[in-house]
C-alpha cells in the first residue's frame, strides 16, 4: 500500500467515532440540555448547483434551498404554524440544519398547551418514538412523536410540500414534505427542557412551545376547505363580512396560508363594524341581528398591524396573527375585515360555502374606505382569513362538522346556521359562561377520508378529513374549552363503513381529551330521500347512532337525530325541518338543532 493511502479512511473512522461520542454524550442522563441548533448533525438542505452538499435521507437526496425560498421558508425565517412561533434553521445550504432524533436533551423554556416540532421522516414509513418533557418544578412527562415520510407521507397533514428534491444526479420532480407535529403539554407548568426520542430517520428542524394565551376568546372562525383558483386579482382589496358570537373591547385577526405552495402578501388591513351592525347587535339579540347592507362600514376602519408593520408576507403553510387592536366589538355583530393584496393572486386558501356575501374592490388599496362604492364584485367564500379573537372571556366551543354545521342552504347573509343560533342561545342564558362559538364545518367533509388532497390548486372544496385538520381547525384555536363533533354522514354516503366513522370519532375524542378539552358527539341526521342514502347507508347511520348513544367515547352526546327526524318515518327529516333536498335542514331545522343542545353539557374542563 502506498504511504498515506490509509489516511483518508482513518480520518473518516476517527470523525465518525468523534460524532458517535458526541451523540452519546448528548444522550447521557447527566448531559445538560443545549439549544436545538447545537445538536444539528445532518445536512438536509442543498443548493441547486451543489446538490451533493447535503444528504437528508442517507441516499444522497435533500431539500432544495431554492424551493424552500420560493415558499418563503428562508434561513432564519420566523414561521407561525399551528399557532406556534418557530424559526426555520438559519444555516446556509450544505451546512447542518437538522438533528436526527437520538435522545438528545434540548434546552427550551416556555409555558403553553403544546410543543410543536417541524419534522420529517426518511425511513420510508412514519417514524415514531417516545421522548420526555422536563418542567420547571422538576416533574417529567413522557410524550410520543411521529414523523411521516418526507416522500410518501400524507399531503393532508403536511405543513409544506416542495415540488422537487435534489439528488447527486440533479433535480428530480418529486414532492418533499415537512410536517408540523404537536404534542400536548401541561399548560400550568413551565417547560425547561425536552428529550428527543430515539428514532432513526426522524429529523427535527425546529421546536417551540405554543403559548396559547388564556386572555383570548375566539369570536369567529372558519375552516379552509381547499385551495381554489381565484381572480386573478392584482392590486385588489377584499372586504370579508364575518359575524361575531361574543363581544369584547380588543381584537386580533388570524390569516392562514393553508395548503399553499407560495407566500401571499397583505399590503394593509383594517377592521370595522359593518354599516348598521350596531343596531340590534346586543347580547341576547337573534342570530340574524346586526346584518348590514353591502360593503359599507360604520365609522372609520381601524388599521391592523403585524409585528409593527402595516403589512405582512405569509409563507406557504404558515399563519399571520395581527397585533391586538382597540375596537368595541358587540356580540352578534357583522364585522368588515378588509385586506389589500398588492401582488397578483391566482389562488388562495378559502372557505368555499360561506352563506355570506363578501366583496372585492376595484384596483387599489381600499381598506380605509367607509363607503362600499369601490367594492364592485361579490364573492361567497372567505379567502385567507381564518379567525377573529376578542380579549378576555371564558374561551370557546368549536363545532367540527360538515355541510350541516357549515349552514349549507341556509338563507344567505342572514346568519341562520345552527352555530349562529347556538351562540345567540348562549347569550340569552346564565347556566354556563357565554362561550365564543367557532364554526369549523366544511361542506362535504368526512371524518376519515380526504376530499381535497391537501396540496395544490384544485376546485375540490370538501377539505381534508376531520382527523387531518383537527390540529389546525380545533386545537390551535385559543382557549378551546369544548369540542362538538357532528360528522360522519358523508363518509357513509361515499361508501365508507360504520366502523370507519366510529374509529375516526374515537380517535378525535381521544386526541381532544389528551389536550384537556371536553368533547361531545352528535348523532347523524336522517337522509332518506337523497338518492345516495341507500338502505345500506341508512343501516350504517343507525349503527353509528346506536354506538354514540350507548357508548362512553364522548363526555356527552347530543341527539340531533331525535330532534329533527319525522316521527312518522324516522329515516327522514321532519318536513318542517327539511330544506327540500332531504339531507340538509331548513332555517327552521338549523334553529331546532341549536335548540336541542343542552347548554350545560358545553361547560368546559378549564376556565368554567
Amino acid at each position: 500500500m502506498r504511504r498515506g493511502a490509509w489516511a483518508f479512511p482513518l480520518i473518516a473512522i476517527l470523525l465518525l467515532a468523534s460524532q458517535s461520542a458526541a451523540r452519546a454524550g448528548a444522550r447521557a442522563p447527566s448531559a445538560p440540555p443545549v439549544p436545538l441548533e447545537s445538536h444539528f448533525d445532518n445536512r438536509g438542505i442543498s443548493a441547486d448547483d451543489r446538490p451533493s452538499g447535503a444528504d437528508l435521507d442517507g441516499r444522497g437526496a435533500s431539500l432544495p434551498a431554492s424551493a424552500l425560498a420560493a415558499a418563503g421558508w428562508t434561513p432564519g425565517r420566523a414561521l407561525t404554524v399551528h399557532g406556534t412561533r418557530l424559526t426555520w434553521p438559519a444555516t446556509a445550504p450544505g451546512h447542518p440544519d437538522n438533528v436526527v432524533a437520538d435522545g438528545q436533551r434540548v434546552l427550551l423554556s416556555g409555558r403553553g398547551d403544546a410543543l410543536t416540532f417541524l419534522v420529517t421522516g426518511t425511513a420510508g414509513r412514519t417514524v415514531r418514538g417516545k421522548g420526555e418533557i422536563t418542567y420547571g418544578d422538576g416533574t417529567r412527562a413522557p410524550y410520543s412523536l411521529s414523523a411521516p415520510d418526507w416522500r410518501r407521507g400524507s399531503l393532508a397533514t403536511k405543513a409544506l410540500a416542495l415540488p422537487h428534491v435534489n439528488t447527486p444526479a440533479g433535480r428530480r420532480t418529486a414532492r418533499a414534505r415537512v410536517y408540523a407535529v404537536t404534542v400536548p403539554l401541561s399548560p400550568a407548568r413551565t417547560v425547561t427542557s425536552v428529550r428527543l426520542p430515539v428514532a432513526s430517520g426522524l429529523h427535527v428542524f425546529a421546536l417551540g412551545v405554543r403559548t396559547n394565551p388564556q386572555v383570548w376568546t375566539g369570536t369567529w372562525a372558519t375552516a379552509h376547505s381547499g385551495l381554489p383558483a381565484q381572480g386573478p386579482w392584482t392590486d385588489r382589496t377584499l372586504r370579508l363580512i364575518v359575524h361575531t358570537s361574543v363581544g369584547g373591547s380588543r381584537l386580533r385577526l388570524r390569516f392562514d396560508n393553508t395548503f399553499a405552495g407560495t407566500p401571499v402578501r397583505i399590503g394593509a388591513a383594517t377592521v370595522a363594524l359593518r354599516a348598521r351592525a350596531v343596531a340590534g347587535a346586543v347580547a341576547g339579540a337573534g342570530s340574524g341581528a346586526g346584518a348590514g347592507s353591502g360593503a359599507a362600514v360604520a365609522g372609520v376602519p381601524v388599521p391592523v398591524v403585524f409585528g409593527g408593520s402595516a403589512g405582512v408576507e405569509i409563507p406557504a403553510g404558515a399563519q399571520a396573527v395581527s397585533a391586538p387592536l382597540d375596537l368595541d366589538v358587540p356580540a352578534g355583530a357583522d364585522l368588515a375585515v378588509s385586506f389589500h393584496l398588492p401582488d397578483t393572486v391566482t389562488a388562495l386558501p378559502t372557505h368555499r360555502f360561506a352563506s355570506q356575501r363578501s366583496y372585492v374592490s376595484a384596483p387599489g388599496d381600499h381598506t380605509a374606505d367607509r363607503a362600499g362604492a369601490s367594492y364592485a364584485s361579490e364573492i361567497t367564500g372567505w379567502p385567507l382569513l381564518a379567525g377573529v379573537d376578542v380579549a378576555g372571556g371564558p374561551g370557546s366551543v368549536v363545532l367540527l362538522g360538515d355541510s350541516i354545521t357549515d349552514g349549507y342552504l341556509s338563507t344567505t347573509d342572514a346568519n341562520r346556521r345552527w352555530p349562529d343560533a347556538l351562540a345567540a342561545r348562549l347569550r340569552r342564558q346564565r347556566a354556563v359562561p357565554v362561550y365564543g362559538v367557532l364554526n369549523a364545518g366544511i361542506a362535504g367533509n368526512r371524518v376519515a377520508a380526504d376530499g381535497y388532497s391537501g396540496n395544490g390548486v384544485s376546485p375540490v372544496a370538501s377539505g381534508v378529513s376531520a382527523l387531518a385538520r383537527l390540529e389546525r381547525d380545533v386545537f390551535s384555536r385559543p382557549s378551546v374549552r369544548t369540542l362538538v363533533v357532528f360528522e360522519g354522514i358523508n363518509d357513509l354516503l361515499r361508501g365508507g363503513s360504520a366502523d370507519d366513522v366510529t374509529d375516526g370519532l374515537r380517535e378525535i375524542a381521544e386526541r381532544a381529551r389528551e389536550r384537556g378539552i371536553r368533547v361531545l358527539g352528535a348523532t347523524l341526521l336522517p337522509c332518506a330521500g337523497d338518492r345516495r342514502c341507500t338502505p345500506e347507508v341508512r343501516e350504517a347511520r343507525e349503527e353509528v347512532n346506536e354506538w354514540l348513544r350507548d357508548g362512553d367515547t364522548f363526555d356527552a352526546v347530543l341527539d340531533f337525530d331525535a330532534a329533527l327526524r319525522d316521527p312518522a318515518d324516522p329515516s327522514r327529516l321532519l318536513p318542517a325541518y327539511d330544506s327540500g333536498d332531504r339531507l340538509h335542514p331548513s332555517d327552521a331545522g338549523y334553529a331546532a338543532l341549536a335548540a336541542a343542545v343542552d347548554v350545560t353539557k358545553l361547560r368546559g374542563a378549564a376556565g368554567g
